[in-house]
């Protein structure tokens, strides 16, 4: 049997080995992630990743080979490998909803348990949560500077690690993009999933009406043709030819992905509508991010239906983590906290309360050390318990309208909002 006890820091496991000699490790620990800052310039961010933390915690543990390798490389002695091989987590997570709004000192994920079973899911926690909700914080942005008529389509699995661009996928579906390219994704996940074909396809064929017309006819005249091979403009008359071969007024959608994009599009939807394809869609790619987004939506708007991103998304658009730290805030119900020059902590276990006005908009985010709950807000903290991503997108659409322009806009500015301790 294997396990995944592996995917974490050398000294989690020596930490763990000195706290069973001093007697330690059976003290009862609390652990609070979060954010010191946001990523520069940024107003607001999304968590993501805890809809999937739990059956994450629940496999993680220590099989044959990992005790194997441990003891072969004497990371930690006898009596500790004896120790992991019987480990599982048996303390409690909650955390902030799936698509919830953070901010600077949100405490998104709290781990209660004895130190030595807590300490150990340090790495396993912040690597799940620091790439899933930096991609879900870019999608977002993507998602509020796109129309609410343009669909936004993930489409950056060749642009990172294999397996991060599943997660990558269910991060930017939690925050609102609509469907990926990625099929082990919409396997894993239900995510819907879309693609049609690249310019491989039109180069290996004869000629663009050759590759279009066998496209049309195995795919369906729905499908999306790529027109920007060679030339656009020939390409998209053509497609339109083909398609009314097989009985329709033009193809599902056309595709481009390069040129000045605004430019490009507007050409496109006149000479679509000037051929009759007036129900033909365009989607557009290439190096997208939100500023890119952002121009092609200004007034006069570009006329897209849908934003392929790839890069930007998966990369966080140039955060690819969130800064999400896991640190020790409470032992044995007595609060501890850091106190070091610029990284000092907040001690003892808090609750978040998210505060809104009259308007349904954010006023604060109050934390508390004691139960008692804060009149007229609504509490951050649930227990965490892995759930479909469609139920963190509709939570994340939820949260977002509860920000106010200002706090959506792409412009660099400081965080919306932090979360204050109410003492």
């Amino acid at each position: 049997m294997s396990g995944t006890g592996l995917r974490t820091d050398h000294y989690e496991l020596t930490m763990v080995q000195a706290a069973r000699a001093s007697g330690a490790a059976g003290r009862r620990a609390t652990f609070e992630v979060f954010a010191r800052s946001l990523p520069a310039g940024r107003r607001y961010g999304v968590v993501a990743g805890t809809g999937r933390l739990a059956s994450a915690i629940d496999a993680f543990g220590f099989g044959d080979p990992e005790l194997a390798h441990l003891a072969k490389a004497r990371v930690v002695d006898d009596e500790t490998l004896r120790w992991l091989a019987g480990y599982r987590f048996r303390g409690t997570v909650a955390g902030y909803p799936e698509g919830e709004t953070y901010f600077p000192g949100s405490p998104v994920v709290r781990v209660e348990g004895t130190f030595a079973e807590t300490v150990l899911l340090e790495t396993l926690v912040l690597s799940i949560l620091n790439h899933d909700t930096a991609v879900a914080s870019a999608a977002s942005r993507m998602v509020a500077a796109a129309s609410p008529s343009a669909a936004l389509v993930e489409m950056g699995g060749r642009r990172t690690h294999e397996d991060a661009a599943v997660d990558a996928a269910r991060a930017a579906y939690v925050a609102g993009f609509a469907a990926t390219s990625n099929l082990e994704a919409g396997r894993r996940y239900g995510i819907p999933t879309t693609g049609t074909a690249a310019h491989a396809f039109t180069l290996l064929h004869d000629s663009e009406r050759e590759a279009f017309g066998a496209q049309l006819r195995s795919l369906g005249t729905a499908t999306t043709l790529l027109v920007d091979t060679y030339d656009t403009e020939r390409a998209i008359r053509t497609g339109v030819e083909c398609a009314r071969e097989l009985g329709a007024h033009g193809p599902g959608a056309i595709r481009i992905d390069s040129g000045d994009l605004r430019e490009e599009t507007q050409r496109a939807r006149v000479l679509l509508d000037g051929l009759g394809a007036t129900a033909t869609r365009i989607v557009v790619s290439g190096d997208l991010d939100e500023y890119a987004i952002a121009r092609l939506e200004q007034s006069p708007r570009a006329p897209i239906d849908a934003y392929g991103v790839g890069t930007h998304v998966v990369a966080g658009s140039g955060h690819p983590t969130a800064g999400f730290v896991y640190k020790l805030v409470e032992v044995d119900g007595r609060p501890v906290e850091k106190r070091s020059h610029g990284k000092a902590t907040l001690g003892g276990a808090k609750r978040a309360w998210r505060v809104t006005g009259p308007d349904g908009k954010v006023r604060a985010e109050v934390l508390r050390r004691d139960d008692e709950p804060v009149p007229g807000a609504r509490p951050l903290l649930v227990e965490c318990c892995d759930h479909p991503a469609r139920d963190g997108r509709r939570h994340a659409a939820s949260a977002r309208s509860e920000l106010p322009d200002h706090a959506l806009a792409l412009e660099p500015g400081e965080p919306f909002i932090r979360a204050v301790l109410e003492e």
